[in-house]
């Protein structure tokens, strides 16, 4: 029986947001704005840190999509 071997593939590409948010904000604002960002942006959650001094330094990340180029069979 004959295996079937698949095309290698691309590693995925990402394309990173870092956004730094106050200590002055609440909670369920960093919420809304996070959500809205995910949305209609298309960015998800990559990693939270928050500092001593209670500043959140947000990394988000977006899968980039190449467009491959169309061959045409003359």
């Amino acid at each position: 029986m004959a295996r079937q071997r698949r095309a290698p593939t691309r590693a995925v590409e990402w394309e990173f947001d870092h956004v730094h948010l106050p200590r002055t904000l609440s909670r369920h604002a960093v919420t809304r704005l996070l959500v809205e960002r995910a949305e209609y942006g298309g960015w998800e959650l990559d990693r939270v840190r928050i500092a001593h001094d209670g500043v959140r330094r947000v990394r988000l990340r977006r899968r980039i999509i190449r467009q491959l180029r169309p061959t045409y069979l003359l």
